[in-house]
């Protein structure tokens, strides 16, 4: 299997070559010079030669692959069926919070199909030959991954929309009264999308997808599951107890996970540590200001606010916004939805409202 970067087309928009013939074999070889289009799902995935690499602590096969069951099952079954046809994987589309392994998901299926995944982003498909380029390069079978698809531009929807229903390209050749439009074959190819914001897809290009499947946050045994396979790979002493530590603190996400082990490997490193339990754990995140709960910061900021300048809520967001000297909508999109998970935040027609959960947890008194 291979990661491949966009492919292009010549200056008149015309493909550079014709895809071949479905009959040809789809060589499983690794181009270790290409990247993801924004390294979205980077921390669960593909392993290498290299331990200590990102990308080293991907999973190569759907066994390897923690957690998801239903996702998992859904997918084993297509991948079953389309083995005993012969045919490509139906279009897959994978939305969820960031970080839970929608890339990796991808190379996954690429591995266990035995074809290759090429890799883009939707911002990296401004002109019509970009997208071209990347689909009349395809082998037959091949997997076409596109990260943040709810990004499209409406050119690049259209002509996907053929391609990925009748594996055909229509194009316009020429300007004007000598415009004709040119009907171009391409092998038969899997589009996987990743976005995490379902919503934003259009609704033709959503209901082309056959397959719809939303991951979901990880539960405390499968992420320990994580940590330990993860620390297995770093070559790290980390006994059950540390990594249910990290499982605890990493808010449900195994790129958090994987993030913040490093960072306990690091300061094991430093500290001549050989052995790593969970109070050494404990201490390396706490030094990263991530408490026992997986709040940061950031986290902390909101809920203090609340609490110590408006007694609790409600309190509109810009309000909030102005005060920590942050965005409004990176307060909305990246911090909040944590503590709206855990149930240390309401969000109210008045305004935010910290809950006694979040004073709790801060060591508020609850009457005050």
């Amino acid at each position: 299997m291979a990661i491949v970067s966009s492919a292009a087309v010549s200056g008149s928009g015309v493909p550079a070559r014709r895809p071949a013939s479905p009959a040809e074999p789809a060589p499983r070889l690794l181009d270790a010079s290409a990247q993801p289009g924004d390294g979205a799902d980077r921390d669960t995935g593909v392993g290498s030669d290299l331990p200590q690499r990102e990308d080293s602590l991907r999973p190569r096969r759907l066994a390897e692959y923690i957690g998801q069951r239903e996702l998992k099952q859904v997918l084993g079954i297509a991948i079953e069926a389309t083995r005993s046809r012969g045919d490509a994987l139906d279009h897959v589309l994978l939305y969820g919070p960031p970080g839970l392994g929608k890339t990796t998901m991808a190379l996954v299926l690429a591995e266990e199909l035995g074809v290759r995944c090429r890799i883009t982003s939707a911002p990296a498909l401004e002109r019509p030959r970009d997208i071209v380029g990347l689909l009349v390069n395809l082998q037959p079978r091949e997997l076409l991954f596109i990260d943040e698809i709810h990004r499209l531009n409406r050119v690049a929807e259209e002509i996907l929309y053929p391609a990925m229903e009748d594996c055909r390209l229509d194009l316009t050749v020429g300007k004007g009264t000598t415009a004709r439009t040119r009907s171009l074959e391409i092998a038969p190819f899997t589009l996987v999308g990743a976005t995490t914001r379902a919503g934003a897809l259009s609704s033709p290009l959503r209901d082309r997808f056959g397959l719809i499947q939303r991951l979901e946050f990880y539960d405390l045994g499968d992420l320990q599951a994580i940590v330990a396979r993860a620390a297995g790979l770093l070559e790290l002493q980390l006994d059950a107890e540390a990594a249910l530590e990290v499982a605890r603190r990493c808010r449900g996400t195994p790129r958090i996970a994987n993030r913040l082990l490093r960072r306990v490997r690091d300061v094991a490193a430093v500290r001549g540590h050989g052995a790593i339990g969970q109070q050494l754990v404990a201490e390396s995140l706490s030094l990263h200001r991530v408490d026992a709960r997986g709040l940061d910061a950031s986290d902390r900021r909101l809920l203090t606010l609340l609490l110590d300048g408006h007694g609790g809520g409600p309190v509109g967001l810009d309000t909030l916004a102005a005060a920590l000297g942050e965005d409004p909508t990176t307060l909305e999109t990246v911090v909040e939805p944590y503590l709206l998970q855990l149930g240390f935040l309401q969000r109210t027609p008045r305004g935010r409202i910290a809950t006694d959960a979040a004073r709790e947890h801060l060591g508020w008194d609850a009457a005050a």
